[in-house]
């Protein structure tokens, strides 16, 4: 016994809102363009700004998916 469980891995679905706030919250670590550092999310750079848009928007409407 090598304490694997029989039967394919189940694999999660990432929620859509966390996923989005994810997303953002890793451009923003990795953003030399002006999103590093600054206090508000619509005061970083145009990529940033969509992908904070993406996340309220996914807060507002949890039962509708974007399309990428």
């Amino acid at each position: 016994m090598s304490g694997e469980r029989g039967g394919a891995a189940v694999r999660r679905a990432e929620i859509p809102m966390l996923r989005a706030y994810r997303l953002w919250f890793e451009h923003t670590r990795r953003c030399a363009d002006g999103c590093k550092g600054v206090r508000k999310a619509q005061d970083g750079c145009e990529t940033g700004r969509e992908l904070w848009g993406a996340y309220r928007l996914a807060r507002i409407a949890p039962g509708k998916r974007e399309s990428p």
